[in-house]
Formats: C-alpha cells, sequence, structure tokens
C-alpha cells in the first residue's frame, strides 16, 4: 500500500525536478560561461546578482509566482496555478542563480595564463574559449550537481504554486510535510528515504563522471 502511494509522488518529483534542472542548465551553463569570461562592468554586476540569487528565499519566490499567476494575475491567462508547470517554474527560478554563478566562478578559476600559452600557439578566440570551458567542465558538473540538489529539496515555493495536492502536484518533499503533520511517521520515513536515495543516485552519477572525465 506505502508502496502504491510512493510510485507516484517519486515520478512526479523526478519530472518536476528532472525539468527544472534541464531548463537552468540550458540557460544557466551558457550565460554563466559567458559572464566568467567577460570583464565587462555589466558581467560584474550580473555575477553578483547570480550570488544574490542564490539566496532568494522559496516561499517569497512562490508568493511572486502564485501572484502572476492567479487569476487575476498577469499571467493568469496561462492557467498553471496548482499545477506541474507552475512548480517546475518556480524550481527553475530557484536553481537558475546557482547554476551561474557557479558556472562563472568555474570559468574564472581558470588559470589566465592557459589563455595566453593557447593564443602564442596560434589558437583561434573560438578554440581559446573552447579550452577553457573544457577546463572548467568540473564545475559545470558541480553547478548542474547543485541546481538539482536546490530544486529536489525545495517546499515552500512548489507547496504555495502547487497546493500539495494528491495525484496532482505532490512531490517528495511536500508529502513529507504532509504526513508527518498527520502523524503517519512510517509514510514520511519511506518518502525520505526515497528522497535521500534520488538524491544519492544523483551525485554517484556526477561522481562517476568526474572520475571518468579525469577530474580530481
Amino acid at each position: 500500500m506505502v508502496s502504491h502511494e510512493i510510485f507516484p509522488i517519486v515520478w512526479l518529483t523526478l519530472r518536476v525536478s528532472g525539468t527544472a534542472v534541464i531548463l537552468s542548465a540550458a540557460a544557466g551553463i551558457p550565460l554563466g560561461a559567458y559572464l566568467g569570461l567577460s570583464s565587462h562592468v555589466l558581467a560584474r554586476v550580473l555575477r553578483w546578482m547570480a550570488h544574490v540569487g542564490m539566496a532568494l528565499p522559496p516561499v517569497v519566490v512562490g508568493l511572486a509566482l502564485y501572484l502572476l499567476l492567479s487569476r487575476s494575475g498577469p499571467l493568469g491567462g496561462l492557467g498553471w496555478l496548482f499545477s506541474p508547470q507552475a512548480m517546475i517554474a518556480a524550481q527553475t527560478i530557484l536553481a537558475l542563480p546557482f547554476v551561474v554563478a557557479i558556472a562563472a566562478s568555474a570559468v574564472r578559476a581558470v588559470p589566465h595564463g592557459l589563455a595566453e600559452q593557447l593564443r602564442a600557439l596560434g589558437a583561434s578566440p573560438r578554440q581559446v574559449r573552447r579550452s577553457i570551458l573544457f577546463e572548467a567542465r568540473q564545475g559545470m558538473a558541480l553547478a548542474v550537481a547543485a541546481a538539482f540538489g536546490r530544486s529536489i529539496s525545495e517546499v515552500g515555493a512548489v507547496l504555495i504554486v502547487g497546493g500539495n495536492i494528491a495525484g496532482h502536484t505532490r512531490v517528495l518533499t511536500t508529502a513529507i510535510v504532509l504526513e508527518t503533520s498527520q502523524g503517519r511517521f512510517a509514510m514520511a520515513l519511506a518518502l525520505g528515504t526515497a528522497l535521500l536515495a534520488i538524491a544519492a543516485a544523483a551525485n554517484a552519477v556526477i561522481f562517476v563522471f568526474q572520475s571518468r572525465t579525469g577530474m580530481p
């Protein structure tokens, strides 16, 4: 009975968080790489904003999205409120600053002498950028891992915009809160175990990737 209740929750959790990670990585890694390579004043401002965004309170993000997606809000016509789409949007917003900030820091951590050496060997600007990004691949993997951790552990924002509706918007974190409040500790522990297993599996994938690419 417990497993029958858990599987749909786990599947929705993976679908929502996985989509949020893909979206945040697709937008955040190129932006972070650009900001890391650029020395323009605007790039420094955007890097600072990304670091500030890492501390965004989830409940504030949830409230802002709720107001935008409510019937009287500017995006109410989308009909996303209390849906997986709204939860994906919330998790993407929360994960994106992590991807941008970590990716930019990884690129900037590459020794500056590498670019000079490559130019001296006749490398084109495009080849130089590609080499720098390749050297920063460990940071890129860390950015994706941080985005996944931020997404899958989120409670406040997804609870506000998702509503924790059984069979529709109930994910592992919100289900754990509900089951604990109702005194169903066996179910809460089972859900918590599933959440830990997913997190461990995701980190194992990152570890294997690092090992196969020769990362420390």
